[in-house]
């Protein structure tokens, strides 16, 4: 199965793709202020890849619970310089992770591949520049909602999508783990991905660090989460996620590894 983002034909399905994250903000839950220059940035993320990443994934807002929206010229003139040096370094696929249309625009035009829409919605002015340049959307489902919410949502996104003009091959659907929904139904979401899988269509899943890692596991320091991670990673992938997210790339693919041969093996 192939997930086209532009002239990238990115093969899912036979194995879990990695995607590796990268913040270049001063206020990410997890590790603000660690890559806010161009140049750390750039370095963390040729590490991620030789670390095993498939994808990198560039953030310059953070959406953590309570966070102060910047403007959409701030969150560009922060991912202009990574994105510039980062494809003259490599070609690997490289995704930004951006709500506005305009970052998504200029993003593609500088040489990125894919578009991780966390807004939770389908609009034509994102659908437009993602059609113009061919990219990969993720669409994210956000807000409240348990099981039965997040499969309704991928198939009504889907051809909302579709009907403006992108096509199918060109989608992937993320969950929206952490996104306004309560610890209990996040766990739902991630111990049951079998139920609300659209099939057809690559799944992204977004758990790296979050709140219901340390709300399950007892574990207050987003970057002290990584066993909790590699659980909960475990029980997606054994329920048919294809790519996860992740900030620790080195420590956490050997469990994603082990995930996917103890899914290959069941009977």
């Amino acid at each position: 199965m192939i997930w086209q983002c532009r002239d990238k034909a990115i093969e899912y399905g036979t194995r879990v793709l990695v995607m590796g994250i990268v913040n270049v903000t001063p206020d990410s839950f997890s590790d603000g202020g660690c890559y806010v220059t161009a140049e750390a940035a750039v370095a963390h993320a040729l590490t991620l890849l030789q670390d095993g990443a498939d994808i990198i994934d560039l953030g310059a807002q953070s959406t953590r619970p309570g966070y102060q929206e910047i403007t959409p010229e701030e969150e560009w003139q922060r991912l202009q310089p990574v994105i510039t040096a980062l494809r003259q370094q490599t070609a690997a696929p490289l995704s930004v992770d951006t709500y506005f249309p305009s970052v998504a625009a200029n993003a593609l035009a500088a040489g990125a591949d894919i578009i991780n829409d966390v807004s939770g919605t389908v609009s034509l002015e994102m659908a437009q520049v993602v059609q113009q340049y061919g990219a990969g959307w993720v669409i994210m489902h956000s807000g409240a909602g348990g099981i039965e919410t997040v499969k309704a949502f991928f198939p009504q996104a889907a051809a909302a999508a579709t009907a403006f003009g992108v096509r199918k091959e060109q989608l992937c659907f993320d969950m929206g783990i952490g996104f306004g929904k309560s610890v209990e139904e996040n766990l739902a979401l991630l111990a049951n991905v079998e139920k609300y899988k659209y099939s057809g269509y690559p799944l992204l899943l977004g758990v790296s660090r979050k709140r219901v890692i340390g709300a399950a596991g007892g574990e207050q320091t987003p970057f002290k989460r990584l066993p909790g991670n590699v659980a909960a990673d475990s029980a997606a992938i054994c329920g048919g996620v294809d790519m996860i997210r992740i900030h620790d790339v080195k420590n956490e693919i050997q469990g994603i590894r082990t995930a996917e041969a103890l899914k290959a093996a069941r009977c």
